[in-house]
């Protein structure tokens, strides 16, 4: 497992926009697939996006057409969040999976709040 660097997060009211952005640390040649999972007080952690590190992207249906991963640097992920729900509010986490060696790296988490 490897140290990740999350940032953004905050606090916005509904329909407000946020950025995420993840980075893991180089690694015995990994190259990740980072992915952005979140959870609520009270609930299981549930998958938000996914981007591998040849680009393939994925996104839960509850935030499809409002948030966006891309990636700008190798082994790193940014969440664009628009359009932003009082249920996106959780604790954002980043994973990063290397495929090699078949580990999963987690974050430390960031609070995302959304308020009317």
């Amino acid at each position: 497992q490897v140290q990740l660097v999350e940032s953004g997060g905050g606090s916005v009211q509904t329909g407000g926009s946020l950025r995420l952005s993840c980075a893991a640390p180089p690694s015995g040649g990994c190259t990740y697939d980072m992915s952005w999972y979140r959870q609520s007080p009270g609930k299981e952690r549930e998958f938000v996006s996914k981007i591998t590190s040849r680009g393939d992207t994925t996104y839960a249906d509850s935030v499809k057409g409002r948030f966006t991963i891309s990636s700008n640097a190798r082994n790193s992920a940014t969440l664009q969040m628009n359009s932003l729900q009082l249920e996106d509010t959780a604790m954002y986490y980043c994973n990063a999976y290397c495929p090699i060696y078949r580990s999963h790296s987690w974050g430390q988490g960031t609070q995302v709040t959304v308020s009317s």
